[in-house]
């Protein structure tokens, strides 16, 4: 994998330095000049805002819905430059619309996650983008697919677009959450150990869908060192021809941003230092507790694998899974650990047991 160190930091992105982190806002999509202008006008006065956002073109499951306006939302948001200072964000799904974006002085682009799911696609704009330091913000692909979002950055890197943020937004759910996409902050977390240099965006809207979580996201995202957010924001989002539900109004978002907490990544203070220091040789000494006590728990699982496979037993044996399942999670729970993070231990143990016992089983046949 590239070493990912020509990555140019968010802080030499443009002509000053903005403050961290960085705050992205404006509406899902362009819909007509005074919606744009509007909007723009509103969040113009909030000065933690240095990126206005809009769609032009839209990806919509079905067509005959509303997929944007195209080319003509360009000069509303050259107006929306020139008379607010904004600088502009635009999402692009193939070389005709950088093109356009680069001909009308757009200063940052982004990438959707239909589009990142398809490398043909990014092959395609990475090459139309060589060699061209404009920001480009990459969303993850509609799955849970690490790598394939990792390849994504790393087609625009080999073509020598380095000023590159990765954006969090969330993964399609199989079952119906409250969320429209899972967190599965995990990710974005992995994502930030392998590409350190890279900085990671946070999408809280795309990943609420509703206005209702959407502090509750920003907050987490800032506690997990994120360098910054995209909030979509309308003036009326109760007329928006897309994702209604999931947009703030100018002023909701004024308070949002008043009530976020940006913490420090670390602390000066001594005393802060020393207690952290101690907690966390607390947290090592009982990591390598739970390593030791899960190796000695199989060598047991080694040993029933053995009586099972002399005794012709199968190795799944339900009740007993059952049983494992209901007496560990009320005691788990009684101890204050989550029903959710119980059951997710106890599958990762059981499923090491089964490979272990499985590879004894095989060794008896031969």
């Amino acid at each position: 994998m590239e070493s990912f160190d020509k990555i140019i930091s968010i802080n030499n992105w443009f002509d000053k330095p903005l403050d961290s982190p960085l705050y992205i806002a404006g509406p899902c999509s362009a819909e007509t000049e005074e919606q744009i202008i509007n909007t723009a006008s509103e969040i113009s006065k909030n000065s933690k805002i240095n990126v206005f956002r809009a769609g032009l073109w839209k990806p919509r499951t079905r067509p005959n819905t509303f997929e944007g306006v195209g080319n003509k939302g360009l000069p509303w948001l050259k107006k929306v430059k020139e008379k607010y200072g904004l600088l502009i964000a635009v999402e692009v799904a193939n070389p005709e619309h950088v093109a356009l974006c680069l001909e009308n002085n757009i200063d940052v682009l982004w990438i959707g996650a239909r589009t990142v799911s398809n490398p043909f696609s990014i092959q395609e704009m990475a090459k139309s983008l060589a060699n061209v330091q404009i920001p480009v913000l990459i969303k993850n692909p509609v799955n849970p697919d690490i790598d394939l979002w990792i390849g994504a950055i790393e087609r625009f890197y080999n073509n020598g677009v380095y000023k590159l943020a990765a954006l969090h937004r969330g993964f399609y759910p199989f079952e119906r959450t409250i969320f429209r996409n899972i967190p599965k902050w995990e990710i974005p977390i992995e994502l930030k150990i392998k590409l350190p240099l890279l900085p990671v965006i946070c999408d809280p809207s795309h990943i609420a869908g509703t206005t209702k979580f959407i502090e509750e996201i920003s907050q987490k995202a800032l506690d997990l060192n994120f360098d910054g957010l995209m909030i979509e924001t309308h003036i009326n989002p109760k007329q928006a021809l897309s994702d209604s539900q999931q947009q703030l109004t100018p002023k909701q978002l004024n308070e949002l941003l008043s009530r976020l907490i940006v913490r420090d990544v670390s602390s000066n203070d001594t005393e802060f230092s020393k207690l952290l220091s101690n907690y966390r040789s607390q947290i090592d000494s009982l990591d390598f507790q739970l390593l030791e006590l899960l190796a000695q728990r199989m060598k047991v699982v080694e040993k029933i694998g053995e009586y099972k496979s002399l005794n012709n037993v199968k190795i799944l044996q339900l009740p007993r899974w059952e049983n494992i399942i209901g007496t560990r999670t009320e005691y788990g729970k009684s101890r204050g650990l989550s029903e959710e993070f119980i059951t997710k231990l106890l599958q990762l143990v059981h499923k090491e047991s089964i490979q272990k016992q499985t590879e004894i089983m095989s060794k008896s046949k031969i």
